[in-house]
């Protein structure tokens, strides 16, 4: 048995012998191949702080001397403005001008309601007319001396008159508002104060865009054509809902470029400037769209408006504590000691103002946070860091450039020129390998 079996077991091999012989792999013929040394990633030979320094110096001279001395005059004003309000709150009460505008408002209706807007427009117009000087000076006079103005002194007047009856018209509402809330929740007005400034915040981002802005500029679509079509593609790749880009003209008022994507539930609108259109190349207008785009797909509105709501709270409970105190040691001198006789609104205003001014930085870091924030999101959605070092660099026509950190901190509410240029190049640093970042422009080193 164990010969046949071993005689099968041949025949086997001898029949599959033939198969087996056909698939035995044989060599394949062969070439020779030329081995080369790949080039050492871009990213050595990038430095981003050198591209940093290099773009910084291209602001230089009287050029950067005039920014610096321009933005650094905003410190002194900022301490001028908030004493100018402190001394004309003060002169209104210790004359007894505020007390003779509310026996006026007193003198048309009974209705305590009524008497508040009525006293309002003598508020208004009395601060409109005393502070005049000033605003001359700050918006008209200070910007001319600076190169940053395009508008004659009737332009500029016409401009005062819209903000001024927008100012008049945002007052009448909130106020009549504010003291029927203080005269219904008494001693807690301040919390329900602060609700209704977060109220007003909304509503004012909501109908800015539709009803506000066009007041001071004509608005009208961006022509059609390659600019507009990225710019909409950018917008529809991070979820925007906007299908036009609309133009503004700026330029009558002055040189600043500008953007921004505002609005809120239906009103939101892209919008830019004629300057940044005529100024800026087609890399520097997609950085800056990025970044205000980064701004509404982060909720920075809604971020904002929680931030500010707070800083109200505070800044409320910080008026009504003062004037309880400063009322009551003063209350007969001013013909005022309640909170809820509108006469005493120079007081809540002095208070505001003080609150305010020394939270400056506050406000400021609350303000540059987001602002980087939003920096970060352009760069990664538009891809442009060296168009947004560019923009930047136009920017400091009147922003300085680099601000120690202590002056960052307390006087810039966005992030300083420097900074947000390091940014943009170690972005860039870490894509610099990238197809697109490859083939861009080459950053000065």
């Amino acid at each position: 048995m164990r010969l046949g079996l071993a005689l099968a077991t041949a025949f086997s091999i001898l029949v599959s012998a033939p198969a087996m012989a056909q698939a035995i792999p044989r060599a394949a013929p062969t070439k020779a191949v030329t081995v080369e040394q790949l080039p050492p990633p871009r990213i050595a030979d990038f430095s981003a702080e050198k591209a940093t320094k290099a773009y910084l110096a291209e602001v230089a001279g009287p050029a950067r001397e005039r920014s610096d001395a321009y933005y650094e005059g905003r410190y002194v004003l900022l301490v001028v403005d908030a004493l100018y309000a402190v001394v004309l709150s003060g002169l209104l009460l210790w004359l007894r001008v505020s007390a003779f505008m509310r026996n006026i408002a007193q003198g048309f209706t009974r209705s305590r309601f009524w008497q508040v807007p009525i006293y309002v427009v003598q508020y208004t117009v009395v601060v409109a007319v005393a502070t005049f000087p000033l605003t001359v000076y700050e918006d008209f006079i200070r910007e001319h001396y600076y190169g940053l103005s395009n508008q004659n002194f009737l332009a500029w007047l016409q401009d005062f008159g819209t903000n001024f009856g927008v100012t008049l018209a945002s007052m009448l509402i909130f106020l009549t508002v504010l003291y029927a809330i203080i005269r219904r929740a008494r001693r807690l007005w301040w919390m329900w104060a602060s609700v209704i400034a977060v109220v007003y915040l909304i509503v004012a981002g909501a109908i800015a865009p539709i009803f506000i802005e066009p007041l001071y500029n004509h608005y009208e679509a961006l022509k059609e054509g390659p600019l507009k079509t990225e710019i909409l593609k950018l917008a529809s790749a991070n979820g925007i809902p906007a299908d036009n880009v609309y133009e503004f003209d700026e330029s009558r008022q002055d040189k600043r470029i500008s953007a921004n994507v505002s609005g809120m539930f239906g009103t939101t609108r892209i919008s830019l400037n004629d300057n940044l259109l005529k100024r800026g190349n087609p890399r520097e207008i997609l950085a800056v769209m990025g970044h205000e785009m980064g701004h509404y797909v982060l909720d920075h509105g809604a971020i904002i408006i929680t931030w500010l709501g707070l800083l109200y709270f505070l800044g409320f409970v910080f008026v009504n504590w003062g004037f309880d105190a400063l009322a009551g040691l003063f209350g007969g001198n001013w013909d005022m000691r309640s909170i809820d006789d509108p006469a005493g609104l120079p007081l809540i205003v002095a208070l505001a103002t003080i609150f305010l001014f020394f939270t400056t930085p506050i406000q400021n870091t609350i303000s540059r946070t987001i602002e980087r924030q939003a920096d970060i999101f352009g760069l990664n959605a538009a891809r442009q860091p060296d168009g947004f070092a560019t923009a930047m660099l136009k920017l400091s026509e009147y922003r300085k450039l680099d601000p120690s950190p202590f002056e960052e901190f307390l006087f810039y509410d966005h992030p300083s020129g420097r900074n947000r240029i390091l940014m943009a190049m170690r972005w860039k640093a870490a894509h610099i390998d990238d197809p697109d970042v490859a083939t861009g422009p080459v950053s000065p080193q």
